[in-house]
Protein backbone atom coordinates (compact mmCIF):
# COMPACT_ATOMS: atom_id res chain seq x y z
CA UNK A 1 0.00 0.00 0.00
CA UNK A 2 2.06 2.90 -1.25
CA UNK A 3 0.85 6.46 -0.91
CA UNK A 4 -0.69 7.87 2.25
CA UNK A 5 0.29 6.45 5.65
CA UNK A 6 -1.41 7.24 8.95
CA UNK A 7 -0.31 6.52 12.51
CA UNK A 8 -1.87 3.26 13.77
CA UNK A 9 -4.74 3.39 16.28
CA UNK A 10 -4.64 1.48 19.57
CA UNK A 11 -7.39 -1.05 20.38
CA UNK A 12 -8.30 1.06 23.40
CA UNK A 13 -12.11 1.26 23.89
CA UNK A 14 -11.97 4.72 25.49
CA UNK A 15 -9.93 5.99 22.56
CA UNK A 16 -12.11 4.36 19.90
CA UNK A 17 -15.51 5.44 21.20
CA UNK A 18 -14.68 8.27 23.57
CA UNK A 19 -12.26 10.23 21.43
CA UNK A 20 -12.44 9.09 17.85
CA UNK A 21 -16.15 8.44 17.22
CA UNK A 22 -17.25 11.26 19.53
CA UNK A 23 -15.16 13.79 17.59
CA UNK A 24 -16.70 12.54 14.35
CA UNK A 25 -20.19 13.25 15.66
CA UNK A 26 -21.43 9.90 16.97
CA UNK A 27 -23.76 10.26 19.97
CA UNK A 28 -22.37 7.97 22.73
CA UNK A 29 -25.46 5.77 23.08
CA UNK A 30 -23.22 2.76 22.28
CA UNK A 31 -19.72 2.25 23.72
CA UNK A 32 -16.75 0.03 22.96
CA UNK A 33 -15.59 -2.26 25.76
CA UNK A 34 -12.84 -4.87 26.08
CA UNK A 35 -13.72 -8.54 25.64
CA UNK A 36 -11.33 -10.27 28.05
CA UNK A 37 -11.85 -13.83 26.83
CA UNK A 38 -13.84 -15.83 24.30
CA UNK A 39 -15.35 -18.57 26.46
CA UNK A 40 -19.05 -18.43 27.34
CA UNK A 41 -18.51 -17.34 30.96
CA UNK A 42 -16.42 -14.28 30.01
CA UNK A 43 -18.67 -13.38 27.06
CA UNK A 44 -21.65 -13.39 29.43
CA UNK A 45 -20.08 -10.36 31.20
CA UNK A 46 -20.13 -8.20 28.05
CA UNK A 47 -23.02 -5.68 28.10
CA UNK A 48 -25.76 -6.46 25.57
CA UNK A 49 -26.91 -5.90 22.92
CA UNK A 50 -23.67 -5.92 20.89
CA UNK A 51 -23.84 -4.58 17.33
CA UNK A 52 -20.19 -4.85 16.20
CA UNK A 53 -16.96 -6.58 17.19
CA UNK A 54 -13.44 -5.41 16.28
CA UNK A 55 -10.50 -7.84 16.24
CA UNK A 56 -6.89 -6.64 16.30
CA UNK A 57 -4.54 -9.44 15.25
CA UNK A 58 -0.99 -9.99 13.94
CA UNK A 59 -0.42 -10.45 10.21
CA UNK A 60 1.86 -13.50 10.10
CA UNK A 61 3.05 -15.81 7.30
CA UNK A 62 0.47 -18.40 8.40
CA UNK A 63 -2.30 -15.83 8.21
CA UNK A 64 -1.19 -14.53 4.80
CA UNK A 65 -1.14 -18.02 3.28
CA UNK A 66 -4.61 -18.69 4.76
CA UNK A 67 -5.88 -15.38 3.37
CA UNK A 68 -4.71 -16.27 -0.15
CA UNK A 69 -6.29 -19.73 0.06
CA UNK A 70 -9.56 -18.28 1.39
CA UNK A 71 -9.71 -15.70 -1.42
CA UNK A 72 -9.06 -18.32 -4.12
CA UNK A 73 -11.69 -20.65 -2.63
CA UNK A 74 -14.38 -17.93 -2.48
CA UNK A 75 -13.57 -16.77 -6.02
CA UNK A 76 -13.97 -20.37 -7.22
CA UNK A 77 -17.10 -21.25 -5.21
CA UNK A 78 -18.76 -17.82 -4.93
CA UNK A 79 -20.67 -16.45 -1.93
CA UNK A 80 -23.83 -14.44 -1.51
CA UNK A 81 -23.25 -10.95 -0.05
CA UNK A 82 -26.17 -8.65 0.72
CA UNK A 83 -26.20 -5.39 -1.24
CA UNK A 84 -26.87 -3.68 2.12
CA UNK A 85 -23.36 -4.46 3.41
CA UNK A 86 -21.20 -1.30 3.51
CA UNK A 87 -17.67 -2.42 2.56
CA UNK A 88 -14.58 -0.43 1.63
CA UNK A 89 -11.02 -1.22 0.61
CA UNK A 90 -7.96 0.01 2.51
CA UNK A 91 -5.50 2.03 0.44
CA UNK A 92 -4.00 4.12 3.28
CA UNK A 93 -1.23 2.51 5.30
CA UNK A 94 -2.14 1.95 9.00
CA UNK A 95 -5.73 3.15 8.47
CA UNK A 96 -7.20 -0.26 9.36
CA UNK A 97 -8.42 1.00 12.77
CA UNK A 98 -10.41 3.79 11.16
CA UNK A 99 -11.72 1.49 8.43
CA UNK A 100 -12.75 -1.06 11.08
CA UNK A 101 -14.67 1.69 12.90
CA UNK A 102 -16.28 2.90 9.66
CA UNK A 103 -17.35 -0.69 8.87
CA UNK A 104 -18.76 -1.09 12.42
CA UNK A 105 -20.71 2.17 12.30
CA UNK A 106 -21.80 2.10 8.64
CA UNK A 107 -23.47 -1.29 9.03
CA UNK A 108 -25.28 -0.31 12.23
CA UNK A 109 -26.77 3.07 11.33
CA UNK A 110 -30.24 1.80 12.31
CA UNK A 111 -28.98 1.50 15.92
CA UNK A 112 -26.70 4.53 16.16
CA UNK A 113 -27.35 8.27 16.53
CA UNK A 114 -25.31 11.09 14.99
CA UNK A 115 -24.94 14.78 15.81
CA UNK A 116 -26.63 17.01 13.17
CA UNK A 117 -23.31 18.07 11.59
CA UNK A 118 -21.45 14.76 12.02
CA UNK A 119 -18.49 14.45 9.57
CA UNK A 120 -18.80 10.65 9.79
CA UNK A 121 -22.52 10.68 8.89
CA UNK A 122 -21.72 12.98 5.94
CA UNK A 123 -18.98 10.58 4.78
CA UNK A 124 -21.33 7.57 5.02
CA UNK A 125 -24.16 9.32 3.15
CA UNK A 126 -21.89 10.55 0.36
CA UNK A 127 -20.08 7.22 -0.06
CA UNK A 128 -23.05 4.85 0.35
CA UNK A 129 -23.46 4.06 -3.37
CA UNK A 130 -19.73 3.98 -4.18
CA UNK A 131 -17.74 0.83 -4.95
CA UNK A 132 -15.29 -0.42 -2.26
CA UNK A 133 -12.41 1.12 -4.27
CA UNK A 134 -14.21 4.47 -4.68
CA UNK A 135 -14.91 4.58 -0.92
CA UNK A 136 -11.18 4.08 -0.30
CA UNK A 137 -10.29 6.98 -2.61
CA UNK A 138 -12.98 9.12 -0.95
CA UNK A 139 -11.45 8.45 2.50
CA UNK A 140 -8.04 9.56 1.20
CA UNK A 141 -9.55 13.01 0.53
CA UNK A 142 -11.51 13.29 3.82
CA UNK A 143 -9.61 15.76 6.00
CA UNK A 144 -11.90 15.62 9.06
CA UNK A 145 -11.54 11.82 9.42
CA UNK A 146 -7.76 11.94 8.80
CA UNK A 147 -7.21 14.69 11.39
CA UNK A 148 -9.36 12.85 13.97
CA UNK A 149 -7.47 9.60 13.30
CA UNK A 150 -4.09 11.32 13.75
CA UNK A 151 -5.06 13.07 17.00
CA UNK A 152 -6.59 9.84 18.39
CA UNK A 153 -3.48 7.82 17.44
CA UNK A 154 -1.29 10.28 19.35
CA UNK A 155 -3.55 10.12 22.42
CA UNK A 156 -3.03 6.38 22.94
CA UNK A 157 -1.62 4.92 26.15
CA UNK A 158 1.48 3.63 24.36
CA UNK A 159 3.78 5.82 22.33
CA UNK A 160 2.66 5.96 18.70
CA UNK A 161 5.22 4.42 16.32
CA UNK A 162 6.73 6.58 13.59
CA UNK A 163 4.93 6.74 10.24
CA UNK A 164 7.69 4.70 8.58
CA UNK A 165 7.71 1.89 11.13
CA UNK A 166 6.22 -1.33 9.76
CA UNK A 167 3.18 -2.31 11.82
CA UNK A 168 2.08 -5.94 11.53
CA UNK A 169 -1.11 -5.64 13.59
CA UNK A 170 -4.39 -5.29 11.72
CA UNK A 171 -8.00 -4.36 12.65
CA UNK A 172 -11.06 -6.02 11.14
CA UNK A 173 -14.76 -5.69 11.97
CA UNK A 174 -17.57 -8.22 12.42
CA UNK A 175 -21.16 -7.11 11.87
CA UNK A 176 -24.62 -8.62 11.51
CA UNK A 177 -26.38 -7.60 8.31
CA UNK A 178 -29.79 -9.17 7.64
CA UNK A 179 -29.06 -12.13 9.90
CA UNK A 180 -25.65 -12.98 8.45
CA UNK A 181 -22.27 -12.59 10.14
CA UNK A 182 -19.82 -10.63 7.98
CA UNK A 183 -16.09 -10.18 8.41
CA UNK A 184 -15.06 -6.83 6.90
CA UNK A 185 -11.37 -6.38 6.14
CA UNK A 186 -10.14 -3.62 3.82
CA UNK A 187 -7.15 -5.77 2.79
CA UNK A 188 -9.51 -8.35 1.30
CA UNK A 189 -11.28 -7.91 -2.04
CA UNK A 190 -14.76 -8.57 -0.60
CA UNK A 191 -16.64 -9.19 2.67
CA UNK A 192 -16.41 -12.73 4.08
CA UNK A 193 -19.71 -14.39 5.03
CA UNK A 194 -19.46 -16.57 8.15
CA UNK A 195 -22.96 -18.01 8.11
CA UNK A 196 -26.13 -17.02 9.91
CA UNK A 197 -26.36 -15.06 13.16
CA UNK A 198 -28.95 -13.27 15.31
CA UNK A 199 -28.82 -10.17 17.50
CA UNK A 200 -28.77 -12.50 20.54
CA UNK A 201 -25.98 -14.81 19.33
CA UNK A 202 -23.91 -12.26 17.39
CA UNK A 203 -21.16 -11.86 20.04
CA UNK A 204 -20.79 -15.63 20.50
CA UNK A 205 -20.78 -16.20 16.71
CA UNK A 206 -18.12 -13.51 16.23
CA UNK A 207 -16.07 -15.03 19.07
CA UNK A 208 -16.07 -18.41 17.27
CA UNK A 209 -14.50 -16.76 14.19
CA UNK A 210 -11.97 -14.90 16.39
CA UNK A 211 -10.99 -18.26 17.95
CA UNK A 212 -10.09 -19.54 14.46
CA UNK A 213 -7.73 -16.58 13.96
CA UNK A 214 -6.05 -17.47 17.27
CA UNK A 215 -5.90 -21.20 16.48
CA UNK A 216 -4.04 -20.47 13.22
CA UNK A 217 -1.25 -18.79 15.20
CA UNK A 218 -1.10 -20.57 18.57
CA UNK A 219 2.31 -19.03 19.41
CA UNK A 220 0.90 -15.49 19.06
CA UNK A 221 -0.49 -13.54 22.00
CA UNK A 222 -1.17 -10.22 20.25
CA UNK A 223 -4.95 -10.53 19.85
CA UNK A 224 -7.40 -7.91 21.15
CA UNK A 225 -11.19 -8.06 20.88
CA UNK A 226 -13.52 -5.11 21.58
CA UNK A 227 -17.32 -5.03 21.35
CA UNK A 228 -19.65 -2.13 20.57
CA UNK A 229 -22.41 -2.43 23.19
CA UNK A 230 -25.45 -0.38 24.10
CA UNK A 231 -24.37 2.08 26.80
Amino acid sequence: MEGQRWLPLEANPELLAGTFLRQLGLVPTWQFGDVYGLDAEVLSLVPRPVCAVLLLFPITEKYESFRQEEEAKIKAQGQEVSSDVYFMKQTIGNACGTIGLIHAVANNQRHLEFEPNSPLKAFLLQSAKMSPEEKAAFLEKDESIRVTHESSAQEGQTEAPSLDEKVDLHFIAFVNVEGHLYELDGRKPFPIVHGKTTEDTFLEDSAEVCKKFMARDPQELRFTVVALSKA
